[in-house]
């Protein structure tokens, strides 16, 4: 019989994934497939990398949001895990899942995944953090690191939006200077993404062209520009219209980043607290297979 090992966070979302654990254990035990579960802990998770060379799984399942997809994706790379991935997306946000449209209808997934359909999709490199989807400065690092747990997890996405439209007059913009394959460009912006696809923070679309396999990651920065101009931007971004030919906002293609400012600006990784500037981040290319 097949085994999968699944790591799910019993946290994330809603709390709510063990509800559903037992219709995923049935699901793949009606395909011959035998789940072994790892719970994951707050903190200390590197036993999972033992844990999956005694098993010795044909696959990897994950369970979570998209800071849980972050910490079995950095497992994998430090721990030499090169098994195909399933992504079951339970948080609140859940940007890589829903790029690659894998939970829209979990029986078919769970078929696809029985299947051992799988593609190899690049990773972004921070020193010696890998990232999935994003790699974010300024305002929406600060907006994800200030929702309040409880709000979150009571209104979901909506969360973040409200936070970031009632902050929108309170931004301030920063100098940014952006090498980019040896390309460079500076400008004044509040905020910086370099992502992996097309959707950051639940907003769908955010640019045209982008890729999850194409060896390289896409900066987009908002420009100074007035507050209308702005809020058009940002009811464009929730409306899931992308924005990445905008006149007020630079779109780059690139293997390799190197992002500073004059002053300090927090960084935020899938979601995650993230070094200051500067950053150096690095595509590494068809880096993790996932089933999809």
């Amino acid at each position: 019989m097949k085994k999968l090992v699944l790591f799910y966070n019993p946290v994330s979302g809603h709390a709510a994934f063990k509800n559903k654990l037992d219709w995923i254990i049935e699901a793949f035990q009606r395909r011959h497939i035998a789940v072994i579960l790892y719970r994951t802990r707050r903190e200390g998770n590197e036993e999972f990398i033992p844990f999956v060379q005694e098993m010795q799984p044909e696959g990897l399942l994950v369970a979570g949001g998209d800071g849980t997809v972050h910490e079995i994706v950095n497992l994998m790379m430090k721990g030499g895990l090169d098994l195909p991935l399933g992504i079951i997306g339970s948080g609140t946000s859940n940007d890589f899942a829903t790029y690659l449209g894998v939970n829209e209808d979990l029986e078919a997934y769970i078929d696809i995944i029985a299947a051992g359909r799988s593609r190899r999709v690049d990773l972004g490199l921070v020193g010696d953090t890998y990232f999935i989807n994003v790699a974010s400065g300024g305002a929406m690092a600060c907006i994800a690191h200030e929702v309040n747990a409880r709000f979150k997890n009571s209104l979901g996405k909506m969360a973040y939006y409200l936070k970031g439209i009632g902050d929108l007059p309170k931004f301030r913009y920063f100098p940014l200077k952006v090498e980019a394959d040896g390309r460079l460009y500076e400008l004044e912006t509040f905020l910086f993404v370099v992502i992996n696809s097309a959707v950051v923070g639940s907003m769908k679309n955010v640019a045209e062209h982008v890729e999850v396999d194409d060896g390289k990651l896409d900066l987009l920065s908002i420009g100074k520009c007035s507050i209308p101009k702005l809020m058009a931007l940002s009811a464009d971004l929730i409306a899931g219209k992308p924005v990445s030919e905008r006149e007020d906002v630079l779109h780059v293609q690139a293997k390799h980043f190197h992002i500073e400012s004059g002053i300090p600006v927090e960084s935020d990784i899938d979601g995650e607290c993230g070094p200051m500037l500067p950053l150096t981040i690095d595509t590494v290319p068809q880096a993790v297979a996932i089933y999809c």
